[in-house]
């Protein structure tokens, strides 16, 4: 075995199944003798996995269905073991099918619960891959994260209760673009390799890091490695001093530098291995750039006083081993952001891309209309629909007792017609339906004097921009302004641009500023759009400075008083809010009233209008 670094092995045996397009993936990713950085990265982190893919989660491998994935995943599966199954997760699957349930069919048959085991279960040794990982329900990801986590599955329900082993690797395929939701966190953090195969060719890639041979040995080898208190200290202060807050990466990061010195053939973790186990593990998690030639930031507190001394141990030991401790891990962290891509280092701080809202709102229950999540108790009234799998699966286990109680009741009877299936009130169950309500965007813009004397033109540009990225989400846009004594809906919730755009193009400014009847009007529009079955999002746009009361009369006290108790009446409403500021400066005013609104705030003056589009696009959206 090579150290990390050196160039990449030859390609391991092919197995009689690797024909036709198998060939020729292989043939053109040999041909590289120079493969990229990140190609050999992805294929370190495909030798490591099969050497303890339990132990290690599994890869998130960022790249869209094509050749060089194909290549990837190919090379995975000729590292595998014979017999280790290698299992491709359907999307959407049921619960039943991923954790396990009853045997519907034998249940019927046979009169008793018999359960099976599901996909997990099944896979119970080998890697489950997972396509479009991005899109994965975060409760399918929460319980890919629980097997990971306790090396079992099974379930109880319906009067049965079965538990399989479970000890899998997982190998997450992220095929989502910049715009695109990452994947859950619950089942990235439990992965410790992160790999980007979304910028190669087949010309870039090369051989696999490791054969089958070397594989199998590193598997022997792997438990009787050790790893000493230099390097684990040294990993984990990597970690810290690269803003890795995750104690699970410190913990992957370990058992990588182990599986790393079992495939060089060492019983010792060597400097070389944990200087891949970080460039593999901790360097894509990394949220920061120290400086290297600076000195770490003392701890906030002090540390716990030092053992007596041994008699034996010599004076200055302990001093000169924390020194050589932290000579090695300042030759780690260096060695470690020196091998960064500079992608990677141009990315710094952030990470991951940030969660982007998608084209709709909030999730919400529907009895007639949506995807089916479930199924609950229930008669099929109202428009409800009757789950028959589940109503079936609720009576399986009790049909030897309701055939014998039938077949008793009717014993008077000369001829007793048996029935195939007994089926009664309780076992009944409905679809559960869940649906994603659309997202309305009120605008709501100060056109005061105050307003319009400081930057009301350059709050339109801001608008304009937003409502050509709601345009592209799909969303309802409205606008509301006010000015003078009074408030008016310039725009209903609509979805056209155009009328969007001449409305807020012909907005005049001027007068005085009567905040609160803004807030009540968009208040009420609020309200019209929730109980529409959207989701409102309120945006809005004043320097705060209140002068028109809600009666109308002017009076600066009078005014921002009664803009702050409409602020409350938003609050309570829980509604989804953002305040910019449009003063030249920062205004107390402005941040005042977003608080009392428990709104986010945003200073135009330092957020110009692709920041603004960024910040609206990121709010929560609550359910309708």
């Amino acid at each position: 075995m090579r150290p990390a670094g050196a160039a990449s092995a030859p390609n391991p045996p092919r197995t009689p199944r690797d024909t036709g397009a198998a060939d020729r993936l292989d043939t053109l990713g040999a041909a590289n003798a120079d493969p990229d950085p990140a190609w050999v990265d992805a294929a370190w982190a495909a030798a490591l996995c099969a050497v303890d893919a339990p132990g290690l989660g599994g890869v998130v491998v960022r790249a869209a269905a094509g050749p060089v994935r194909d290549l990837w995943t190919q090379q995975l599966r000729s590292l595998l073991p014979s017999g280790e199954p290698l299992r491709r997760m359907p999307a959407r699957i049921a619960d039943e099918r991923l954790l396990g349930g009853l045997d519907l069919t034998a249940t019927l048959q046979l009169g008793r619960p018999v359960a099976q085991r599901g996909l997990l279960a099944e896979s119970h040794g080998g890697i489950v891959l997972v396509p479009m990982a991005e899109r994965l329900p975060v409760g399918t990801a929460a319980r890919l994260a629980s097997a990971l986590d306790q090396g079992e599955v099974g379930f109880e329900r319906d009067g049965s209760s079965q538990r399989w082993p479970c000890r899998i690797g997982v190998v997450a395929f992220d095929e989502g673009t910049a715009e695109d939701a990452p994947l859950p966190g619950a089942l990235s953090d439990r992965l410790a390799f992160h790999v980007n195969l979304s910028q190669l060719s087949l010309r870039q890639c090369g051989d696999a890091a490791a054969s089958a041979e070397e594989i199998a040995a590193a598997r022997r080898r792997w438990p009787a490695v050790t790893l000493g208190d230099e390097m684990t200290q040294a990993l984990c202060g990597i970690a810290l001093r690269l803003g890795v807050a995750s104690l699970r990466a410190s913990v992957l990061a370990l058992r990588a530098a182990c599986a790393i010195a079992a495939l060089g053939g060492h019983d010792e973790v060597q400097e070389d291995d944990a200087l891949m186990a970080a460039r593999l593990v901790l360097a894509p998690r990394a949220t920061l750039l120290p400086p290297s030639d600076s000195p770490e930031p003392a701890p906030e507190e002090p540390p716990p006083p030092a053992p007596p001394p041994d008699d034996n141990e010599e004076p200055g030991r302990d001093k000169s081993r924390d020194e050589e401790t932290r000579a090695l891990e300042d030759r780690l962290v260096a060695a470690t952001l020196a091998s960064l891509p500079a992608g990677l280092l141009a990315s710094l701080p952030g990470g991951e891309r940030a969660r982007a809202p998608g084209r709709v709102g909030a999730l919400s229950a529907s009895p007639r209309f949506g995807r089916p999540v479930g199924s609950r108790p229930g008669e099929p009234r109202g428009g409800a629909r009757l789950d028959l799998i589940d109503t079936l699966r609720a009576a399986a286990p009790w049909q030897k007792l309701r055939r014998a109680t039938a077949k008793h009741q009717h014993q008077h009877q000369h001829q007793y017609q048996h029935a195939s299936i007994h089926v009664q009130a309780d076992d009944l169950r409905v679809s559960r339906l869940q649906q994603r309500a659309g997202t309305a965007t009120i605008f709501v813009i100060d056109a005061s004097g105050s307003s319009a004397l400081h930057r009301l033109a350059e709050a339109k540009g801001a608008v304009n921009l937003l409502l050509a990225d709601c345009y592209v989400r799909r969303d309802q846009v409205a606008v509301v302004s006010f000015r003078g004594r009074s408030a008016e809906v310039l725009l209903p919730p609509t979805r056209s641009l155009v009328r969007a755009k001449r409305s807020l193009a012909a907005l005049p400014g001027g007068g005085g500023t009567p905040l609160a009847a803004g807030l009540e009007t968009a208040c009420r529009l609020a309200e019209q759009v929730r109980r529409s079955g959207a989701s409102p999002v309120i945006v809005l746009l004043t320097d705060g400075r209140a002068n028109i009361a809600r009666d109308g009369e002017p009076g600066r006290a009078h005014a921002e008083a009664d803009a702050l108790l409409a602020a409350r009446q938003l609050r309570a409403l829980r509604l989804t809010a953002l305040v910019v500021d449009t003063s030249p400066q920062p205004a107390a005013a402005a941040l005042r009233l977003a608080r009392e609104m428990d709104a986010m705030y945003r200073a135009l003056p330092h957020a110009g209008a692709a920041e603004l589009s960024a910040v609206v696009q990121a709010l929560p959206r609550q359910a309708g």
